[in-house]
């Protein structure tokens, strides 16, 4: 009798702790062997570079170093108070993408920048970002480095800016100041990607950065909706993911996830990402 009653005990409080059990916990995404993880690199590109294919000394068009190769150990995990941190050398064009496919989710970061930059980007800001939904072949966009996808750009002064990626497109509320688009909750639905008459790239709608320290970045997808929040401020919000295929759209709602090379030094941490069951009740207001 007494053992019947431990085990019903124990039946007891298994059941209930898994009742009661957080859902949609965050998962890490970053360990010290990049195990969720797998790289392709493409070229250094030269000053100069017009999307024209890196050619040798004979004029032959180059190959791309391709998948699983960390030359020059582009990609490096280093540990801080005992917590892996993603470096990112920055002089080779690459990524990071995850083995995994997702959809429905809030991804979290910290990203702060490096010292130094590379051809060709010398003279501007330095420059990576978060790409997601993303889908098929590295290589298939203007850089011959990355996959379709959307692109949260991780730059100086531009942190949230949308970029498309291969045929990409989303819809934005913008307003226009020069030749120059940015989100505005209050402006008008504008659709962005290669083909729509409004270019392949709008700003985002503030500049939140904390310049030299670390920034948290935050991205919420569902559906063919997206919010991405950079220091705890909404600064942009998207609609209608989608990709073009023959001048047909079809859904862009899902896919891995790439993390940039692009000639700067960059770091990340804390990267983390939960299942959602649909956009945040405090968000529904920019997609009305």
């Amino acid at each position: 009798m007494k053992t019947l009653l431990v085990s019903f005990c124990c039946i007891t409080i298994l059941v209930c702790s898994t009742s009661f059990a957080p859902k949609n916990e965050w998962t890490p995404l970053l360990d010290k062997n990049l195990s969720n993880w797998e790289i392709y690199q493409s070229f250094r590109f030269p000053n100069g570079y017009k999307g024209a294919a890196p050619k040798d000394a004979d004029g032959n068009d180059l190959k791309p170093i391709g998948y699983n190769i960390n030359q020059d150990k582009v990609f490096s995990v280093i540990m801080e108070n005992g917590e892996p941190v993603l470096k990112i050398y920055g002089d080779i064009y690459g990524c990071l993408f995850t083995k995994k496919d997702y959809d429905n989710y809030d991804l979290k970061l910290k990203v702060k920048w490096g010292d130094k930059k590379w051809a060709p980007r010398l003279n501007e800001v330095k420059d990576s970002g978060v790409l997601y939904h993303s889908q098929g072949k590295c290589g298939v966009e203007y850089w011959r480095t990355w996959m379709l996808s959307q692109e949260f750009q991780i730059a100086e002064k531009g942190m949230g800016d949308y970029w498309s990626q291969a045929s990409s497109r989303s819809d934005v509320k913008a307003r226009k100041e020069g030749k120059d688009y940015y989100f505005d909750n209050n402006g008008t639905l504008m659709a962005f990607g290669s083909g729509t008459g409004s270019g392949n790239f709008c700003h985002a709608g503030t500049d939140a950065e904390m310049k030299g320290s670390w920034n948290e970045i935050e991205l919420i997808t569902y559906g063919d909706k997206s919010i991405r929040i950079v220091n705890g401020q909404v600064v942009m919000a998207l609609s209608n993911s989608r990709y073009m295929v023959n001048g047909e759209a079809k859904p862009l709602v899902s896919g891995k996830i790439q993390i940039q090379s692009e000639a700067a030094e960059v770091y990340y941490k804390d990267i983390m990402i939960r299942k959602i069951d649909g956009i945040p009740a405090e968000y529904a207001e920019y997609f009305k």
